[in-house]
């Protein structure tokens, strides 16, 4: 049997900039990226904690130490800078890996930058 479970969260990321304008997906300061091992192009999910939108979206590496978090193209009409947003990464796994698999959860500050 297989399992899709929690890989990765960025646990209340502030979003500074929405981009309508844009065909479509997150920008994700490169920092955040290699803190969680996340990789560009990913799909990941996310969730807005001012309006409860949840969508699903693939990421674009941003400038790394720039604290980008920018929602790009259609879900900016329900996203806006100062937000406050989950990023989350699923995996699948098997049985044999269950009990062992341990998500990385950050939890940045308010301008997307994390303690080392």
């Amino acid at each position: 049997m297989t399992y899709d479970v929690l890989n990765v969260k960025i646990h209340g990321a502030t979003i500074t900039e929405a981009n309508l304008n844009y065909q479509g997906s997150i920008t994700i300061d490169k920092k955040l990226l290699i803190a969680t091992g996340l990789k560009k192009y990913q799909k990941v999910t996310i969730a807005n904690f001012s309006n409860g939108y949840r969508w699903e979206t693939y990421i674009i590496e941003g400038k790394e130490g720039s604290g980008c978090i920018c929602v790009n193209g259609v879900s900016a009409r329900f996203n806006q800078a100062g937000d406050k947003i989950l990023i989350m990464q699923y995996v699948t796994i098997n049985d044999n890996e269950y009990d062992n698999h341990k998500p990385v959860i950050i939890f940045p500050n308010n301008k997307n930058l994390i303690n080392e």
